[in-house]
């Protein structure tokens, strides 16, 4: 069972028809058995085909960036460019379920991906 996948039993409360997230961020509670904790995290949001709509966002990121819960997919670069150390540090402890969504290893993924982020 992956930690980071989760595919909707229910309707989501997200504003997107979205059918599954991506965990890209949380606090790791225990290193040991990777337990999580949720003060701080970031989630994306997908839809059935897999496409991308938009990240979530804990309480303490939305007080910390003064935004709301739900950023769309047009303006979560900024907010992922803001934490891409915090997000790669989080993804490399959970390589296999990683790349088994996005094709190529964390450390490789996210360079290119924080080169798009920040621009």
């Amino acid at each position: 069972m992956s930690q980071l996948v989760r595919v909707y039993q229910r309707k989501s409360r997200s504003p997107w028809d979205d059918t599954s997230t991506f965990l890209l961020l949380a606090d790791i509670a225990n290193e040991k058995t990777q337990e999580l904790s949720f003060g701080r995290y970031i989630y994306q949001h997908r839809d059935a085909g897999g496409r991308i709509l938009g990240i979530s966002v804990s309480r303490s990121i939305q007080d910390e960036l003064e935004c709301g819960q739900y950023i769309d997919a047009n303006k979560m670069q900024k907010i992922l460019s803001h934490y891409c150390q915090d997000i790669s540090e989080f993804c490399e402890k959970f390589p296999d379920e990683f790349e088994a969504v996005f094709g190529l290893p964390p450390d490789v993924y996210l360079i290119i991906a924080a080169a798009c982020w920040s621009q």
